[in-house]
């Protein structure tokens, strides 16, 4: 094959036919001991098919970029344990409602959830502060284990400030410890609090429900199965592990509590909501009423049994 200099050696259909249909199939099926392709197991499989004679990951990747095919990334899914049925979209477009009409001045809206095992992870050399010359932040790859500590937080959506607490377990008592502690701060005068919590034991426990029995003001609103995005609290737990727990260096467990009671003070102090609209809702309830919509049209249809007329 002669190729002009500054060219690209070009390659018969059959070649890039080939290479897609390796593309769109597991490496184990093709007999490969791999998790994902690359450009370069794609060449050396084309090679030992005998499909060609040479050619380059480089000349794989633009054959596959034509087919807009990128077998080396992962896109995790999880099959739906809940059903997406009129229930379910009952759910979403109440968590839709709460976030983005606009509230009464008796209402509040809180999204809770716990960060579990935070460790001090400590380091045997102090973490060493980025330099000129490009020199970045250094830290010792070593760390001592030394215990763990939980963080329950609740996140006020319409403000963005934050209340949490860290305990050593994570349990009812310690959630309701947490609504206690919302109970003494928010104002009398707001009557009507609505808490956004996903499905686990401790948020529909016997005494939580028990509590929330004594304190009328407080709503549940749990959050659908496997729907853990529509808490809000979650992408502030995003912000505080990118800002304060990345490449932990603490000295204990009393050294991570402070370091966090601190951090959401700090965030506090310029608090701020995050931007939720009835777009952010669109694409799940497009897959719940093509859920729905199609449960309609493949479910059986019943008829009533013939009845006979009595003899006269």
């Amino acid at each position: 094959m002669s190729i002009a200099a500054g060219d690209h050696p070009a390659f018969p259909p059959e070649v890039a036919a080939h290479l897609v249909k390796l593309a769109c199939e597991l490496p184990d099926g093709a007999g490969r001991s791999l998790s994902l392709w690359t450009c370069a197991e794609l060449a050396r499989a084309l090679v030992r098919d005998g499909i060609v004679d040479k050619i380059s990951p480089q000349s794989v990747q633009r054959i596959l970029f034509s087919k807009k095919l990128k077998p080396w990334r992962v896109h995790y899914w999880l099959s739906p344990k809940a059903p997406r049925d009129e229930a379910f979209r009952a759910t979403v477009l109440d968590l839709c409602d709460l976030y983005t009409r606009k509230l009464l001045p008796h209402e509040r809206v809180l999204s809770l959830d716990e960060m579990t095992s935070l460790q001090p992870r400590t380091r045997p050399s102090e973490t060493r502060p980025a330099l000129p010359g490009l020199k970045p932040v250094q830290i010792d790859h070593t760390y001592e284990r030394k215990g763990a500590t939980n963080l329950l937080a609740a996140f006020d959506t319409r403000s963005g400030e934050v209340t949490g607490i860290c305990r050593q377990r994570k349990r009812q008592v310690e959630f309701i410890e947490l609504l206690e502690m919302l109970d003494r701060r928010i104002d009398p005068s707001v009557t009507l609090i609505h808490l956004v919590c996903d499905n686990v034991s401790m948020h529909r426990g016997k005494l939580t429900q028990a509590w929330l029995k004594r304190h009328p003001r407080f709503r549940m609103h749990f959050t659908p199965v496997h729907c853990s995005w529509m808490n809000q609290i979650e992408q502030w737990f995003s912000i505080l592990r990118r800002k304060r727990l990345a490449a932990p260096n603490f000295v204990d467990v009393a050294d991570v509590i402070a370091k966090i009671a601190s951090f959401i003070s700090e965030w506090n102090e310029i608090a701020h909501p995050f931007a939720w609209t009835p777009k952010s809702f669109q694409k799940i309830l497009a897959k719940v009423d093509a859920a729905i919509a199609a449960a309609a049209t493949t479910a059986p249809v019943t008829t009533a049994p013939a009845t006979t007329a009595a003899a006269a």
